[in-house]
């Protein structure tokens, strides 16, 4: 019963899935000024999305609001200081698109968020290749397609790169493993744009949302049903089962007002972080450090080269400190 206990515990915890916020009304498209900093941000038709456009444009930048649909397109610019683009990340035309679009409208990209992302559920040896690659495609070509496609209007602006990550980006949790591949990946993606553009005064930060309430959850549960459908039979089918149950509380999640507050701190301060973890429960946070700190501890033990606790506790103090000198 415990090991149970904790399978759905930490499978709860792993769903840091975050895509669905409540629109405001829609205003009248204000003409911006050409001095506007402009930010892109893609999957804004609902959820983090939405709530990141939202807030970044009430703070006065001038958003690029990436959709598929041309209702939430018409919607998205219909408010102030924002203007809604089609832009579907798997689309290289789509990207070449907005790319004119920007350019001609005369004010560059200062900033880019990399939101737009899916999630399917399943076990991972019974996912066909079609839906990982599907995963993946938007998942991780996407920021890359995205951020290849901008970074001349970022390296001239010198401006900020943010990626929505996920607390699935430390976790790794029993039937949401390819949307855990695809965010590890995205960790990784976030970690080297920043290594490589540095120079170039752009800077990369990571947003690791904990669970918030998502549209991207509704279209993994749907996707976690007919997958528990097809697991009857299987050895996974009481997994698939528990997983459903789990899922079923993803309505009452908190909507990501605090996700869109990690996103403007990283436009706005003097020095961004490179990782801002946003969760609306202690204990969401607590499993993800402790993941983290077991996997150095396993990285570190029993070979010639492991460190005793003295020196593992000597670069912790040293890394607490480089992280203070940043905020």
């Amino acid at each position: 019963m415990r090991l149970r206990l904790c399978f759905l515990s930490t499978l709860l915890l792993v769903l840091g899935l975050a895509q669905a916020a409540p629109a405001r009304s829609a205003a009248a498209q204000a003409t911006p000024s050409a001095t506007q900093r402009a930010v892109l941000v893609t999957g804004a038709s609902s959820g983090i999305g939405r709530t990141i456009a939202e807030r970044l444009a009430k703070d006065g930048f001038y958003v690029y609001a990436g959709a598929r649909q041309s209702d939430d397109i018409a919607a998205l610019s219909a408010i102030p200081n924002m203007r809604g683009v089609r832009l579907d990340v798997t689309s290289n035309a789509d990207l070449a698109a907005v790319v004119q679009q920007i350019q001609r409208d005369g004010r560059g990209l200062y900033g880019l968020v990399n939101n737009a992302g899916i999630a399917t559920g399943g076990p991972l040896i019974a996912t066909e290749d079609d839906e990982l690659r599907r995963v993946l495609d938007v998942n991780v070509m996407g920021p890359v397609r995205v951020t290849r496609a901008m970074a001349p209007m970022l390296i001239a602006a010198k401006g900020r790169v943010v990626t929505i990550s996920s607390i699935s980006g430390i976790l790794s949790g029993a039937m949401l493993g390819v949307y855990s591949i695809s965010k590890h990946a995205v960790e990784a993606f976030g970690d080297a744009l920043g290594a490589e553009l540095a120079g170039l005064g752009v800077t990369s930060s990571l947003i690791e949302p904990g669970n918030y309430r998502s549209e991207i959850g509704r279209n993994t549960m749907n996707s976690a049903v007919a997958a528990a459908e097809r697991a009857k039979g299987t050895p996974f089918e009481a997994a698939m089962q528990n997983f459903v149950r789990a899922m079923g509380n993803y309505d009452s999640y908190p909507a990501p007002d605090s996700v869109a507050a990690a996103a403007a701190h990283a436009f706005t301060a003097p020095q961004p972080r490179v990782r801002y973890m946003v969760v609306p429960a202690a204990n969401q946070a607590a499993v993800t450090i402790r993941k983290a700190m077991e996997e150095l501890v396993q990285l570190n033990h029993g070979h010639q080269f492991s460190y005793d606790r003295t020196a593992l506790i000597a670069m912790l103090d040293d890394a607490l400190a480089r992280a203070n000198q940043n905020r």
